[in-house]
């Protein structure tokens, strides 16, 4: 009876991952393809960046959601231990790489987006660079406090930037950017620490859902929905 109650909650737990994935998944797609006209058309660099931040939230929630798949299905030891031996452990420390990397460059993207003016196109490649170095430390330093140091050290500074580059007429924007970057940092904390924030999981989904829903309408409502 308690491995059939296990199991079940573990499928139910299953079923809201990839019903979480594939709503932030859309969504980030239908933004990066929405402001596709509207970028052709204007040239605009801040466009550019906006929308390479949601093709790679896109890609990073593919990776997550195979992740959460893993921990569920496989041993957890075989996803997260460095063990060249082990093939699991080759292909769950790529996964891993792969979504800190993404997942941080769309955030960087982000940045881009409100700084083109000021930061030049060098900008891009040194931001990939510390991307990559963010996704190495994370998979060979991966102990929870060296997580959170990371995250809560690239949250400050993403959201001084962004708080220092918008005026105020663009409030309510800065405000979405903010609450993004913060549901950033705790989606990447409840893949790096299993049952971290197991309690409030279900609220962080929503509420994560929540924004990456209202950025759609706001492009789709800019854009007349095409």
């Amino acid at each position: 009876m308690g491995n059939i109650m296990v199991n079940g909650m573990m499928n139910e737990g299953l079923s809201l991952e990839i019903i979480y994935s594939f709503v932030i998944i859309l969504a980030s797609l239908m933004i990066y393809y929405g402001t596709k006209e509207l970028y052709e058309l204007s040239g605009h660099k801040g466009i550019k960046y906006f929308r390479q931040a949601f093709l790679y939230f896109a890609l990073a929630y593919f990776f997550r959601s195979s992740i959460k798949f893993a921990l569920r299905y496989f041993n957890v030891m075989a996803v997260f231990d460095i063990d060249p031996r082990s093939i699991n452990s080759i292909i769950g420390q790529t996964t891993l790489f792969l979504y800190i990397y993404l997942s941080t460059m769309a955030i960087f993207y982000l940045l881009l987006s409100v700084k083109y003016k000021q930061w030049k196109n060098e900008s891009v490649m040194f931001l990939q660079t510390l991307a990559v170095i963010v996704g190495i430390i994370s998979v060979i330093y991966n102990n929870p406090l060296s997580h959170l140091v990371i995250n809560l050290g690239l949250l400050v500074v993403v959201v001084g930037v962004v708080i220092l580059s918008k005026s105020g007429k663009k409030n309510n924007l800065q405000i979405i950017y903010i609450l993004l970057l913060l549901f950033w940092v705790l989606n990447v904390l409840d893949v790096m620490i299993p049952g971290f924030f197991r309690t409030f999981q279900l609220i962080i989904y929503l509420a994560s859902s929540g924004i990456f829903m209202t950025m759609l309408y706001r492009v789709l409502r800019n854009t007349g929905g095409k």
